[in-house]
């Protein structure tokens, strides 16, 4: 049987696991006797947690919420998954950065030796993305592949998809960054002697990785500003900054319609159905057709070349919808 200290812990973790638990089921899982599991439940209680009791032939325990928070047990993936969750959180600007660098610190204090070992080469950057929506997942494993390769500073060899069948990609891998949920490698790429930007959902790391490498410094020395400005059609070096074409328009629709679907456009709100969009692309055409999306009336705002745009599709949209229709080919018999 266990010691009573390893075996109150065991019961706790078991408490954490599950909703409900029926007593005789704990005492199996515990190898003991309903009644020393009842005994254990007091002093989990005299130590501050919310235990409560279900009575009856089915009767069992619950870990319920109380006043105040008692320690917690996690296990190995559970406490890898918190930090990571902190480290995102001290750069979120929702004014828990203090509090959630102050709980990485607790957390990092009381893990073992292998698991802060994980944490401590776990290193990336945090960049918001406006309207962003849920991206595919990344294995774990690929995340702390990657981020182990940006800490050592070894060359990293990996398939990317969907092009698995091609060409082996060789990097420097300086960088690992969140972007509006989604995941990317910031790396030089060897062959093609150029800073590129990969989504670690698409990486599949190869063993073992390459000699060590001397850092580089990104294009305006600002990893977050590099990774915002590659999403925003340019360089991020210091160059024109923006999209190509830029324009603004005022849409009658409520701005929370509008907002999740302009990634990095800014809008404002004008009234209760009214509100500006500026928004950018990589050629007016293509900016009038991502703000005709919008199911609503549209007043340019401006430049005059967003307005032309406008009128060249009018005119290729009326022509689509008047053109005669081609019928199938003829079957040959």
């Amino acid at each position: 049987m266990q010691k009573t200290s390893a075996r109150l812990l065991s019961l706790l973790s078991l408490l954490q696991a599950r909703r409900d638990w029926p007593g005789q089921v704990l005492a199996d899982r515990l190898e003991v006797s309903p009644r020393t599991v009842r005994r254990d439940v007091e002093r989990l209680r005299e130590l501050g947690y919310p235990i409560l009791t279900a009575k009856g032939p089915d009767g069992g325990y619950r870990l319920d919420a109380g006043t105040e928070l008692p320690p917690l047990l996690f296990d190995d993936e559970q406490a890898v998954a918190l930090a990571v969750a902190l480290q995102i959180a001290t750069t979120s600007g929702a004014g828990i950065e203090e509090a959630a660098a102050r709980a990485l610190a607790t957390v990092r204090q009381v893990m073992p030796a292998r698991l802060r070992h994980r944490i401590d080469t776990l290193r990336f950057t945090a960049v918001e993305r406006p309207g962003a929506r849920p991206d595919p997942q990344v294995d774990g494993s690929v995340l702390m592949a990657l981020s182990a390769a940006v800490h050592a500073r070894e060359v990293l060899y990996f398939d990317y998809a969907p092009a698995a069948d091609g060409p082996i990609r060789r990097v420097q891998p300086h960088h690992l960054v969140t972007w509006g949920g989604r995941w990317y490698l910031v790396a030089w790429d060897v062959d093609r002697e150029d800073w590129r930007t990969f989504r670690a959902d698409r990486i599949t790391p190869r063993t073992p990785t390459g000699p060590r490498f001397t850092p580089r410094e990104v294009p305006g020395g600002d990893v977050a500003a590099f990774v915002a400005a590659r999403f925003q059609g340019y360089d991020g070096s210091g160059g024109p900054e923006g999209w190509p074409c830029r324009g603004e328009v005022i849409l009658d629709l409520p701005a929370a319609e509008v907002f999740p679907y302009v990634r990095d456009g800014v809008v404002e709100e004008l009234g209760l159905n009214r509100c500006r969009l500026v928004l950018g692309s990589w050629s007016w055409p293509g900016l009038a057709a991502a703000i005709g999306r919008f199911d609503a009336d549209i007043e340019v705002v401006g430049p005059p070349a967003l307005k032309d745009a406008f009128a060249h599709l009018a005119r290729r949209y009326a022509n689509a919808a008047t053109a005669t229709p081609v019928g199938p080919p003829p079957s040959i018999s």
